[in-house]
């Protein structure tokens, strides 16, 4: 019999990002506890790993504590795209306030090493860039974002005091656009959007004049990052930048998907949200020094890969 190398509970395990997590913590020989109370998920993305006895599945919402022996966390768990988090603008910052101090009293308690995803929003619309991890953001913290944005900078606050009081392990990441398979179809991402649009004849809808950017990294590079990251010294908390240093606007990534769609679908202009970022660039030299890390796999490619997943869901 093979012992498993160890015990990883990932929050947020049902979702998109999570789901990837916990398949790549399978392959390395993890026993994996997937939690997820399904708010922005679905059972789907993980119905594939359910048949692996290392892996267990609780439905639980991590704004009430869990009582569980583990050996390191990922601690995901937060609705990430603004249609869902907006949706429900006070259980998101519980989520992730409330989330995050139950998951850091239970590393606390098990001696556990635990990761969270803060978020490239942590900078706002940034007057620095690319985005450093020293630059410390230009936010509203009363706006229609807020919940989440100021949300993710409470949880690295708690992060840090849990480190500096109680001397607790911690990783702190911030993942820039992350796309792929089993992104929700409609969870109002770019990536999604434009690519469910194109594949049903619908117009690409784009907000202003398409000329504020975005760097998008896809899904194996993210997981490799997040991995690196858990697996390093304990003397690196972080912050750390997790992104794709390639920068686009979205109107040439609206070109792109209706040229790989082959779609006739028109566009559709629409103001711009409020607070919406201008410009989003992740500078990875502290990934790149400290983790060995960079993205591998261009825009292109993975948006063909992305593309060929919603074919199939969708025909589905």
């Amino acid at each position: 019999m093979t012992i498993a190398k160890g015990r990883v509970l990932v929050t947020g395990g049902a979702g998109f990002i999570g789901s990837h997590l916990c398949e790549r913590l399978l392959d390395d020989g993890y026993d994996v506890l997937c939690v997820d109370n399904y708010y922005s998920s679905t059972k789907d993305n993980i119905a594939h790993l359910l048949p692996n006895p290392r892996f267990e599945v609780i439905r639980h919402d991590v704004t009430f504590p869990l009582y569980v022996e583990v050996d390191e966390i990922y601690h995901l768990a937060c609705p990430a795209s603004p249609i869902h988090y907006q949706r429900d603008p006070v259980q998101t910052t519980k989520t992730a306030v409330h989330g995050s101090i139950n998951m850091l009293g239970l590393a606390k308690r098990t001696g556990a090493k635990i990761l969270t995803t803060s978020t490239s929003e942590v900078y706002g619309d940034p007057m620095v860039h690319p985005q450093t991890e020293d630059y410390w953001g230009n936010v509203n913290p009363i706006g229609p974002r807020a919940c989440y944005d100021e949300g993710k900078r409470a949880a690295e606050t708690l992060f840090f005091d849990y480190y500096r009081q109680h001397d607790l392990n911690i990783k702190v990441v911030r993942l820039f656009n992350t796309y792929g398979p089993r992104m929700h179809p409609h969870d109002g991402r770019v990536v999604s959007n434009f690519v469910v649009s194109a594949l049903t004849g619908k117009p690409l809808t784009i907000y202003g004049e398409g000329q504020q950017t975005r760097s998008f990294q896809y899904i194996d590079d993210l997981i490799r990052g997040l991995v690196a990251m858990m697996a390093t010294s304990d003397e690196v908390t972080g912050p750390i930048n997790l992104g794709n240093p390639g920068e686009f606007t979205i109107a040439e990534l609206a070109a792109m998907v209706l040229e790989q769609t082959g779609s006739d679908s028109g566009i559709e202009y629409l103001p711009l949200p409020q607070d919406d970022p201008v410009r989003r660039q992740p500078d990875i030299t502290r990934a790149k020094a400290t983790l060995g890390w960079e993205p591998t796999i261009p825009l292109a490619d993975g948006l063909a890969r992305t593309i060929a997943y919603f074919r199939e869901t969708l025909g589905a």
